[in-house]
């Protein structure tokens, strides 16, 4: 379920949030059934992380590219 930062990037906005919003319910879902579920759990934070991330940064670039002009 790992997914790469070439692969984040590689999606729209509305993609990486409708992603996310999986990523989330599948975090509940391996709590729910705790064998297993702490390296999984582990992982998918991890991606969501990454991909908040990179919103950060797109969102911080935008607004640098305003504020210039």
């Amino acid at each position: 379920m790992s997914l790469k930062m070439k692969e984040i990037h590689k999606m729209g906005n509305e993609e990486r949030m409708k992603k996310i919003e999986e990523l989330k319910f599948e975090l509940v879902k391996s709590k729910g059934s705790s064998s297993k579920g702490t390296a999984k759990s582990k992982e998918i934070k991890k991606t969501i992380a990454r991909i908040l991330t990179l919103n950060n940064q797109t969102k911080h670039e935008v607004e640098n590219r305003e504020g210039k002009k």
